[in-house]
């Protein structure tokens, strides 16, 4: 069937809001999110518990060939707590965690979280420089490393030789060969240790500590997001319970990086809450996707944006609709493939939504609008959206020093409210939190969390994402967003990956646009065809004057394109081995870039 596009008109938005405060249990469910507060005694771990008491034989986890019941689950998360608190791990206590997706990663979070210790959730792809200073905010009492991220962690081994002895933990991977030189094999150390639950040595409640997350160090080291009992609470209660109506009768199939928070609060939090069984896959291939979803018989499933478009690159099948999944939720979907997913696939119910590791609310598409990234209640007061200047990379402050509410339908910067309701967990630097607070932002003494994002102000509560600050550039006196530019050029049937970027030339104000592509056909492109395309869709401002045709965008474990790098080398000839091509402003035809032009560029001899 084919699904018709949605507008957030008054009409369908009350009542698709009276549906859904009709449905059984969602006014107490909404009101356990609002009311809930720091210093509730309540935890992750008390979810799990309750599941192994009530439904103890029904299938909490499936990975590959394997299936963990509720009780298995919890026992083994036992078995290991009680070893960590053998070891001397007590509340607040920090466990350095880095192991790729499979059963024991989520066993070693939980008997973390059983105890009130923190678990720093390292990226699996990390290496060398970004490791050690990942473990560095970490300050680990124990390190828990899988056999395939010993590698890794080889390229530390200063570090470990000076901080680390006696600390490292190793859990084998299928027929992995016995624990290395320097760490104690897990396995057997966990195996006579008891089942039943473990008791922490201070009560745990809604602000204890979980997770550290990391940032995807796209602009330079990664920072860590500390996320508490609170957040993952409401997280998996409004994401899980009230938007995905997950149950105990739902399989949620998941292929994205435990590491971060959609996997791991979005995905995981919401399915512990709920009750329903998580199937992780330990990497995501896009032409196992719904094989794997047909095996697991999967109702619903979590998605980067980038993901679905790896799916629609796909050739079309008679498979595409031979599937259960009938609700998805994830974020980054981009309003020009929206529509052409949800029909390949049939899959009626897509919930967008925004939020950020360190941030304190979240947006979520729950009532089932087409594009938008969602709602979150308090418009206007728990969070609000400021005009916000480009140029001065800052929020226009008017003549009494305070910040000005964006109208409907117009770009701004997102901010929220801190207080005591949302509050503002921030990162294990201090210095990286305080710049992230907005203060005597409406009155003297408020104080906001800052985004960092740029979002379009939709009716009722919803916004659209719009850019990042700093992906959103200044040219020729108008504001160019990227991801709106590249939306446009992902529509031209030649480009696998369009990432663009503003760089600085010479004698001009502002950024000129340019573009990083990939192609389908390494060997083809058909560049007139692709500037009218530009020229039609965009302003002139927004068409990039810079072309650069690469083998592979980096992106990091989640999708994000690693733009800091690119920004650097711009459109320097000579020192990178893609190929470069100018399109001048009056120019019909794209033509390659030589040393000659872009000195031409620099002397502002050619019009851009």
């Amino acid at each position: 069937m084919a699904f018709v596009e949605q507008k957030i008109s008054t009409g369908k938005f009350l009542f698709r809001f009276a549906k859904l405060l009709a449905r059984p249990g969602a006014i107490s469910t909404l009101r356990s999110i609002l009311n809930s507060r720091p210093d509730d005694e309540i935890s992750a771990a008390d979810f799990l518990e309750r599941h192994a008491k009530e439904r103890p034989h029904d299938l909490a986890l499936m990975y590959e060939d394997k299936t963990l019941t509720w009780q298995e689950f919890n026992a083994q998360v036992n078995q290991t707590a009680h070893y960590f608190q053998s070891r001397g791990i007590k509340y607040g206590d920090r466990i350095a965690i880095n192991i790729e997706n499979r059963p024991d990663l989520l066993v070693n979070v939980l008997a973390c979280l059983k105890l009130g210790a923190v678990a720093g959730m390292v990226n699996t792809g990390l290496t060398n420089e970004a490791l050690a200073h990942c473990l560095r905010l970490i300050e680990p009492s124990l390190l828990v490393i899988g056999s395939e991220c010993v590698a890794n962690m080889d390229t530390v081994a200063d570090l470990i030789e000076e901080e680390y002895q006696g600390k490292m933990l190793f859990l084998a991977d299928g027929n992995a060969s016995s624990a290395p030189k320097g760490y104690l094999d897990l396995a057997p150390l966990v195996a006579d240790m008891f089942k039943i639950n473990v008791t922490p040595d201070q009560t745990l409640t809604l602000a204890t500590s979980c997770f550290l997350i990391f940032t995807s160090g796209t602009t330079g080291l990664p920072k860590a997001s500390i996320t508490s009992n609170l957040r993952l609470f409401r997280g998996g209660t409004q994401f899980g319970v009230n938007v995905m109506t997950l149950s105990p009768k739902d399989v949620y199939y998941c292929p994205l990086p435990l590491y971060h928070s959609t996997a791991l609060v979005v995905g995981f939090a919401s399915s512990l809450i709920a009750g329903s069984t998580f199937a992780i896959r330990r990497k995501f291939s896009a032409t196992q996707f719904f094989d794997d979803c047909r095996k697991f018989n999967a109702t619903a499933f979590v998605y980067i944006g980038e993901l679905l478009r790896y799916l629609l690159a796909l050739p079309a099948s008679a498979g595409d609709q031979d599937h259960n999944v009938e609700k998805i939720i994830g974020n980054g979907l981009r309003p020009d493939i929206w529509m052409e997913f949800k029909n390949r696939f049939n899959i009626p119910r897509i919930h967008e939504f925004y939020g950020a590791s360190e941030g304190n609310t979240a947006f979520v598409n729950i009532f089932n609008f087409d594009k938008t990234v969602g709602w979150s209640p308090g418009a206007g007061k728990a969070w609000t959206i400021v005009d916000f200047d480009v140029d001065a990379d800052a929020p226009i402050r008017n003549e009494d020093g305070f910040m000005t509410r964006t109208k409907l339908g117009h770009t701004g910067l997102l901010i929220v409210a801190i207080n005591e309701q949302n509050p503002f967990d921030g990162y294990t630097d201090p210095a990286a939190s305080e710049k992230k607070i907005l203060r005597n932002v409406f009155v003297q003494g408020d104080q906001y969390f800052n985004s960092g994002d740029l979002v379009i102000l939709q009716p009722h509560g919803h916004i659209q994402f719009g850019d990042r600050i700093g992906d959103t550039f200044r040219w020729q006196g108008e504001n160019v967003a990227t991801t709106e530019v590249e939306s446009v050029i992902m529509q031209w049937p030649d480009i696998q990956d369009a990432v663009v970027y503003g760089v600085e030339v010479p004698g001009r104000d502002g950024r000129c646009g340019m573009l990083y592509a990939t192609l389908k056909d390494q060997d083809k492109i058909d560049f007139d065809g692709l500037v009218v395309h530009m020229r039609e869709k965009l302003p002139a401002y927004a068409v990039p004057r810079f072309i650069r045709i690469g083998a592979k965008a980096d992106v990091t474990g989640t999708f994000k394109f690693q733009k800091a790098k690119l920004k650097r080398e711009a459109y320097a000839v000579g020192t990178f081995e893609d190929k470069l091509y100018l399109l001048a402003r009056d120019a019909e035809h794209v033509e390659p870039l030589t040393s000659a032009q872009q000195k031409s560029v620099d002397a502002g001899d050619i019009r851009l």
